[in-house]
């Protein structure tokens, strides 16, 4: 199971489960923002950081 971590790891802003945000294998998480200025790679990794998937109404 993935952890859908509640903020951006490099700027702090919080991100809902509904929101956009980029993990990569690891499961670093980065809101879209930042993503684009790391060229989806995760600084921590050197990581591929992909679209993190979204819950659907019945997982909460």
């Amino acid at each position: 199971m993935l952890s859908m971590k509640p903020h951006c790891e490099k700027c702090k802003v919080d991100l809902g489960k509904a929101d956009d945000a980029f993990i990569c294998s690891y499961e670093c998480t980065f809101c879209p923002p930042c993503t684009e200025k790391m060229d989806h790679v995760c600084p921590n990794c050197s990581g591929e950081l992909v679209a993190r998937p979204k819950r659907g109404t019945a997982g909460g």
